[in-house]
């Protein structure tokens, strides 16, 4: 009914625009798809046919076939644009088998190939690329014209798609990128990372970290799940990811896992050595990567790593459970006798992110302790109190106030993310199997290759 609902709407007022503002009832373009329009569209695919709303699939099916333009001109965000757009066709692909979400993938995947056309292969800070002139730039806000990890290392689960569906794997531009895109983890293998660590900034350049800041949140999150993921995508047997995940893994436990007087187990940010005790909700995805991870580890690291993932994703549902609103700030510190809470104004807003919820969903699969569909269920019932709205649904600026102010977006990763994990953590288990598929990090839904299928 939330699905519908916030399809409805953004088709009734905002349909071919990016994302629908449900509070002045438009839409919304913003500059980080470049030209490419219908971005909520894309993103709700795959969770409208799941939801089996047939009706609203067929529409925006329809749009797709009809009005999804890909020859356009401006820069976009190669990271944005991969885990959208190319997530989401893909998705819509393999779960309906229709061509058209195969056709547009492919044409708009070989659009993103100039972004590789730099002297490491990596993909420009931000790597805006121009789909009309092909040209390729950074974002200004991009440390000194650097690249970000979580957005160079999140490629890999969508490119092997687009390679293997391109057809002929040796001639096709594609498969081109996949090389380009293996070649990252190259880079990433040779060069030096401090105590384990990797760097959230890397020159496309010279192949080494502009500066030492970690974090498991922005800026670096998606790198560490792709490594997970790109290993059970290949049915487990892309060896060198999960050996690069295991030991990145191991130095996050090390030097960024707290516990805090409280007894709330958190993962610190690090800035050249010093720690910072706060962690972002952008991080609280690191729940269900670790329980995920777990469930295929040794006897002993298993163990221990459910009971890390348990414990982070209890941390992140304090973040909620200790506000007014029961939604999460976008980041919540642990200093100066606060604990799982936003300190800073300008860090308690809640944008209808979903990464509270996808750890929710993991640790229900792998777990099945009820208390996970309790605290999923807490944030429907927030949601609908705090973020409904008259046209849709939106953010709200302040989770610690009774009486939150709107801001007036409906981001389209609230259709593709927020509403499927929650409607997952209440199906069976063999709705999107974890064992079948992979989810990447917009909760697009890939195929894992098994090869061995017995006949």
């Amino acid at each position: 009914q939330m699905m519908k609902f916030a399809w409805d709407n953004y088709k009734q007022y905002a349909l071919g625009k990016n994302e629908l503002r449900p509070l002045t009832r438009n839409g919304h373009i913003g500059n980080m798809f470049g030209g490419l329009r219908g971005a909520t569209v894309i993103d709700a695919l795959d969770t409208l046919y799941i939801m089996e709303l047939e009706e609203e699939f067929q529409e925006a099916k329809q749009w797709v076939e009809k009005s999804f333009d890909l020859n356009v001109n401006g820069e976009a965000s190669l990271f944005e644009v991969n885990i959208r757009y190319i997530g989401g066709l893909l998705a819509a692909y393999y779960l309906t088998g229709e061509e058209v979400f195969k056709s547009k993938a492919l044409e708009l995947g070989e659009k993103l190939l100039p972004a590789f056309n730099t002297p490491t292969g990596i993909p420009r800070g931000g790597s805006l690329f121009s789909p009309c002139s092909g040209m390729s730039w950074s974002w200004g806000w991009a440390s000194a014209g650097s690249s970000i990890l979580a957005e160079f290392g999140t490629l890999h689960l969508e490119f092997l798609h687009l390679s293997e569906l391109s057809g002929n794997p040796v001639l096709s531009l594609l498969s081109l990128s996949l090389s380009q895109v293996m070649n990252i983890r190259r880079v990433l293998n040779r060069v030096e990372k401090p105590q384990g660590l990797y760097p959230n900034f890397l020159s496309p350049v010279t192949g080494s970290w502009v500066q030492h800041h970690v974090s498991i949140g922005g800026l670096g999150d998606s790198f560490y799940e792709y490594l997970i993921k790109s290993w059970l995508m290949s049915d487990k047997r892309d060896s060198e990811a999960k050996k690069m995940y295991d030991d990145a893994l191991e130095a996050i436990e090390k030097h960024l896992v707290k516990k805090s007087a409280g007894g709330l187990t958190y993962i610190a940010e690090w800035r050249g050595g010093i720690l910072d005790h706060k962690m972002g909700h952008l991080a609280c995805f690191s729940g269900g990567m670790i329980a995920l991870g777990a469930e295929h580890a040794v006897q002993d690291r298993r163990q221990r790593h459910m009971e890390l993932a348990a414990e982070i994703t209890s941390t992140c549902h304090e973040s909620y459970a200790r506000s007014e609103t029961k939604l999460g700030p976008e980041a919540f510190r642990f200093d100066a006798g606060s604990e799982a809470t936003a300190t800073r104004l300008s860090e308690r807003y809640y944008i209808l992110r979903p990464e509270v919820v996808e750890s929710y969903m993991y640790l229900w699969r792998l777990t099945h302790d009820p208390k996970y569909r309790h605290w999923g269920w807490e944030v429907v019932q927030a949601l609908e109190k705090h973020c409904r709205v008259e046209a849709g649904f939106s953010g709200i600026r302040d989770v610690y106030s009774t009486t939150p102010t709107h801001d007036n977006m409906q981001q389209s990763f609230f259709l593709a993310e927020t509403l499927k994990y929650l409607y997952l953590l209440f199906c069976e288990d063999d709705v999107l199997s974890l064992e079948d598929w992979v989810f990447n990090t917009e909760a697009h839904p890939l195929p894992i290759n098994h090869t061995d299928l017995k006949a």
